[in-house]
């Protein structure tokens, strides 16, 4: 996540000082962690859409994505353990 980061650091924090009159600079919120997901409900029938899904999380997070799994089997969704649903970045 370095370009979130970066953006961050350069534009957003100074702002937030300004904004909040904060004198210590240890005092402006800092981001720890940053994570990005979809979850597609879709792509238990189309496994396209999931494809897709990932090209478009990369170009967002510039990292590549985690495909994730469902955890438990559902019957009325058509869903079996195991099945990939989504994607994640962190």
């Amino acid at each position: 996540m370095g370009k979130l980061r970066e953006k961050y650091i350069k534009e957003i924090a100074p702002q937030l000082q300004k904004q909040y009159n904060y004198k210590n600079p240890m005092q402006i919120p800092k981001l720890e962690k940053i994570v990005l997901n979809m979850g597609l409900g879709e792509a238990i029938h189309n496994i396209k859409v999931l494809d897709r899904a990932v090209e478009e999380l990369s170009l967002i997070a510039g990292q590549k994505p985690v495909i994730t799994r469902a955890r438990k089997s559902i019957a009325s969704f058509k869903l079996r353990e195991g099945m990939p649903i989504g994607c994640m970045v962190t």
